[in-house]
């Protein structure tokens, strides 16, 4: 059990046992393996950006923003956290009573990611449960009511996407239509805050039971599947595809920034979590070595996992452009009567040029119906879209064999994925709510833990609404990552010009027996900074320039994503989530300037 004390110096310390190096390792890469190293991202423009750029051109600046802005600002959080033994409140109010507002601000980010990230989990979970019926429920389009053919919104657009936006959101038309609570969706959601409070129960210790599992099954199942997906029709296409650099989108801006916003939400940078598990930590654990382990696991695993969904949506490409290509044959043989055979993929080009200058008016009658089935076009479209995780990976299983197999096998992963984030996010809330006298005193870790969860039950039940989706991505968009790069710009200034980088080096050379080499020291003071003053500029910029906010709605009449522009009272919100905790540092730094005047006075009157 773990749990904190204080010595005579009034400095928190750990009562019993610590955690191992084995076991934090564990619960950094748990935690930190998020679901969007492998899915799913926070930011959904950045598994298209990487797609675009094949990804081999991603690569680097996604390795150049691991070594300036990553690795270091993980070694610093772990290092902040195992030297003041407190979670991010704390941690920051001893090296500045003034950036108090900076753990709050932390603890605020966090307490949003929860709210909405546990929704992913309640899905998996729907999937899950969908995955054991035969054939499989996104395999086909639903019959309509009078059986008569398919569903209308399932023939104009796929059965993957109809099981995704009507059977499983029930979305609604624009998020003015709010409409009601998806029962179902509401049910999972409350299940999959019940297995998160079970993993907490008493708090964050109670996770190292849990988290092996969440950080070691989805390595087993992606090995499961990288083995699948190799051996897949097309899959080649995919690698291809993946490893192809496309150099010019270095010049894109948007590409370094996704890249950027990858490593912050992959290693979990600001979220106050790897504070909270480094303050755990045994006083002499070499947390040094732990940030270049987990940095390189993390960025491998990032690869490895790539080298599986491009295998996948390589053949899910090509199976798309081979329906395509035989709908195409099809139509022209039955429209010109053409001899069995004579037209193939091969010639198909060429039968279509012939045909065009040998009967212009059918042909042109029929141009409509023929499709330029392209397979690049395929793999461009195959990796877009908010719902990702789920409409990608379900078309590409429903076309294996044995597809049940597959999908219950690829949803666990995603629950693990999924809680092992959690984990991650709530211990970020409970570790300063447990370091607080106060709350600590007067409750029991249990009650802090299920109050913690019920909260986020509740107001989460706001993204199983009909319009809960575009709820869901405006959290998504907004709430997290203009905060993320203020909270790690204040606490690389702090603990470099107000602690003082001479001064941290000698609490690491203490702890870990040696100081720091000259490349921490330059990214610390100078090299992390600027770039995020750089990418915190571009994104104020990018907001600027876009003008009025849009989102991405579903029309059922057309059976696709419409763009349409947020209402005010959205904005609203918008505005809300960011000002909600970017604004604590410097109200903190207000409060506590406030109250120390006071008490000054307080003195000198008494004097």
């Amino acid at each position: 059990m773990l749990s904190r004390g204080e010595d005579a110096t009034g400095q928190a310390w750990c009562l019993n046992q610590t955690w191992g190096a084995i076991h934090m390792l564990c619960q950094l890469q748990g935690s930190g393996l998020v679901i969007g190293d492998i899915l799913f991202t926070v930011d959904k423009e950045l598994v298209r950006t990487a797609a675009l750029s094949h990804f081999c051109g991603f690569l680097i600046p996604y390795f150049i923003m691991l070594i300036a802005e990553g690795m270091p600002l993980l070694y610093l959080e772990l290092a902040v956290g195992q030297r003041m033994r407190q979670g991010s409140i704390g941690a920051w109010k001893i090296i500045s009573p003034y950036l108090c507002g900076v753990g709050i601000a932390s603890v605020v980010v966090s307490f949003f990611l929860s709210m909405y990230y546990n929704v992913i989990n309640a899905w998996a979970f729907w999937y899950l449960f969908h995955s054991f019926q035969d054939p499989l429920p996104w395999a086909t389009c639903p019959l309509n009511t009078n059986h008569t053919g398919y569903e209308e919104e399932c023939e104009k657009t796929s059965s993957t996407q109809y099981f995704w936006y009507r059977q499983t959101l029930n979305i609604s038309p624009s998020l003015e239509t709010s409409g009601s609570i998806q029962w179902e969706q509401a049910l999972c959601l409350t299940l999959a805050w019940l297995v998160v409070y079970l993993c907490i129960l008493r708090g964050t210790e109670s996770t190292g039971k849990v988290v092996y599992v969440t950080a070691s099954l989805p390595y087993c199942v992606l090995i499961v599947y990288l083995i699948r997906g190799l051996t897949l029709h097309g899959a080649v296409n995919g690698l291809v595809y993946m490893f192809t650099p496309k150099l010019e989108q270095l010049s894109n801006p948007k590409t370094w920034i996704s890249a950027a916003t990858q490593i912050f939400f992959s290693l979990g940078l600001g979220f106050g979590s790897l504070i909270a598990y480094a303050s755990y930590n045994n006083a002499s654990n070499n947390c040094e070595r732990h940030a270049i382990i987990v940095s390189l696991i993390n960025s491998a695993t990032s690869i490895f996992a790539s080298v599986v969904t491009f295998s996948i949506y390589g053949f899910k490409a090509t199976f798309n452009y081979e329906s395509c290509i035989n709908k195409v044959i099809l139509l022209l043989m039955n429209a010109f009567d053409l001899e069995e055979g004579s037209l193939t993929a091969d010639n198909l080009n060429e039968m279509k040029d012939y045909l065009m200058a040998t009967h212009p008016q059918e042909y042109a009658q029929l141009s409509p119906q023929v499709k330029n089935c392209s397979l690049e076009a395929e793999l461009d479209t195959a990796v877009q879209g908010t719902g990702l995780a789920f409409i990608v990976y379900s078309e590409a299983i429903k076309n294996m064999e044995v597809p049940q197999l597959y999908s219950v096998l690829y949803f666990i992963m995603l629950l693990m994925l999924g809680i092992g984030s959690m984990l991650g996010n709530t211990a970020a809330i409970l570790t300063p709510l447990t370091d607080s006298r106060v709350i600590a005193a007067r409750f029991p870790k249990e009650v802090i833990s299920g109050a913690v969860c019920f909260i986020n039950c509740v107001i989460g039940l706001i993204f199983t609404t009909e319009a809960g989706n575009y709820w869901f991505d405006i959290f998504n968009d907004y709430a997290a990552t203009l905060s993320l790069l203020l909270i790690v710009l204040v606490e690389t200034i702090a603990v470099c010009y107000i602690y003082g980088i001479r001064r941290f080096e000698k609490d690491l050379h203490t702890m870990i027996g040696h100081k720091p080499n000259w490349y921490w020291k330059i990214m610390w003071a100078f090299a992390s900074p600027l770039l995020i003053i750089s990418l915190f500029l571009f994104y104020l910029t990018d907001y600027i320039l876009t003008g009025t906010l849009q989102y991405q709605a579903w029309d059922a009449t057309q059976g696709q994503l419409v763009t349409k522009d947020y209402p005010g009272y959205a904005r609203a919100v918008i505005g809300l989530l960011v000002a909600a905790s970017t604004m604590c540092i410097p109200l903190g730094a207000l409060v506590t300037f406030v109250r120390k005047r006071l008490k000054r006075e307080s003195v000198s009157t008494m004097a």
